[in-house]
């Protein structure tokens, strides 16, 4: 078995199980009458909305991706924007959506495409928050280190768009939202900011966020947060026509990779798709999880793959460039150097890991020895968070382009037994 050929065989299995193209046809109604508008935000909406012309046609519409993200479409405008930091393009983008759903009745139906990366493509900021104020905080956000959940909290609270306000400006039309899902434990609210779904939180917990992480704000944004609270509460009248369904979730990737390893004679362990936590600390644990496996193995036995899904983080102040994919798999390298047999992939779903054009890393026994022999120190690149520099020096990185999906981190180690 080549088993860095087979551990990317299994991540291209978990990505085509997540695509659009079979995902959201099976998801759509019959194609209302009267007048329909399609909406949508994130890194597979253009995919989706692609997806969706090929069932109902052309359609009127407006979806914003990230740049590079773009789908044909006869009917449903594409508009390519910056993620993770937002721009200019994003913004007016947003002003358009808001205008298209300005004036909708209780007879028109619209139709939301939701997915990963769609908190930072749509752009509406609130109060008297510029954009240049809302890039920064931003940047300052993905530098802490906060979980996705916090990150995403304090986004709603600055935003005329996220946190069920989407929603409320296509009420009282009818408005279905077709979501695929790139965060732990699949709560709507959490992909791409909820646009379309309640908050529960408050102003005054959005700036307790960012004063625990220790950001310091403009006065325009402190004066948003200290007034009162825009987002939609979960039984707001205006979210009362509103279905939010998720169509695609890491789970599904999950088992279509663990489906693939089983029809080879290979025994499953899933460790469930809601893992997070520091990358190089959950990579080095897995990786000593992966060596204690393998000593229970006896010679001949089936090799074990140890699969599992979820969101690290990257909180290192190195100033490499690195993601939490990469991250993740340069620590278990670490703890996996000069120990045969076992191998692994750690990629993110949408082909995007941190601040770099790569998805994630494949590593094996001889990657440590591999980067010493032309004389780079592991460990060094780990301290300073420089991983896909590191893994593009020995020729590891997992390179895919963009997925046009996006179900959230994905990893793998195949461990086989040691030999008699």
């Amino acid at each position: 078995m080549n088993e860095p050929n087979f551990l990317r065989q299994l991540f291209d299995a978990a990505v085509a199980a997540a695509d659009p193209m079979l995902t959201v046809p099976v998801a759509l109604p019959e194609k209302p009458e009267g007048r329909v508008v399609v909406i949508g935000a994130g890194k597979a909406s253009a995919r989706m909305a692609e997806a969706v012309e090929s069932v109902w046609g052309p359609c009127e519409g407006l979806v914003i991706t990230r740049y590079g993200y773009a789908r044909p479409c006869k009917g449903i405008e594409i508009v390519e924007a910056a993620h993770p930091v937002p721009d200019e393009a994003g913004r007016m983008a947003t002003e358009r959506m808001l205008d298209l759903l300005n004036g909708l009745g209780e007879d028109d139906f619209v139709l939301a495409l939701i997915s990963g990366g769609g908190s930072a493509l749509l752009v509406a900021p609130a109060g008297r928050i510029t954009l240049a104020e809302k890039q920064q905080l931003n940047a300052d956000l993905l530098a802490s280190g906060a979980p996705i959940d916090r990150m995403n909290a304090v986004r709603k609270h600055l935003s005329r768009v996220k946190g069920g306000q989407l929603a409320a400006a296509a009420y009282p039309a009818r408005l279905l939202s077709l979501m695929i899902s790139d965060v732990p434990g699949d709560d709507p609210a959490f992909i791409a900011s909820g646009p379309t779904v309640g908050e529960k939180t408050q102003p005054v917990e959005a700036a307790q966020i960012l004063d625990q992480c220790g950001i310091s704000i403009p006065a325009s944004i402190a004066e948003v947060l200290n007034g009162p609270n825009r987002v939609l509460s979960p039984d707001d009248e205006r979210l009362s026509r509103t279905e939010n369904r998720i169509i695609s979730a890491p789970s599904q990737s999950l088992a279509a990779a663990a489906k693939n390893a089983l029809a080879q004679g290979i025994l499953v362990r899933d460790l469930g798709d809601a893992l997070e936590g520091e990358a190089s600390a959950l990579g080095a644990a897995q990786a000593r999880q992966a060596q204690a496996i393998q000593r229970q193995l006896a010679p001949g036995d089936a090799p074990v793959l140890l699969l599992s899904g979820g969101e690290c983080t990257v909180s290192g102040q190195g100033g490499g460039i690195g993601g939490p994919n990469a991250e993740f798999a340069l620590a278990a390298a670490i703890q996996l150097a000069g120990h045969a047999g076992i191998y692994a992939l750690a990629g993110d779903t949408d082909g995007v890991d941190g601040r770099a054009e790569i998805a994630g890393a494949i590593i094996g026994p001889e990657t440590v020895d591999k980067a010493r022999a032309l004389g780079l120190d592991a460990e060094a690149y780990l301290a300073k968070n420089d991983s896909h520099s590191f893994f593009e020096a020995i020729d590891s990185q997992l390179i895919t382009g963009p997925t046009l999906t996006n179900v959230n981190d994905f990893r793998a180690f195949l461990i086989q037994p040691t030999k008699a």
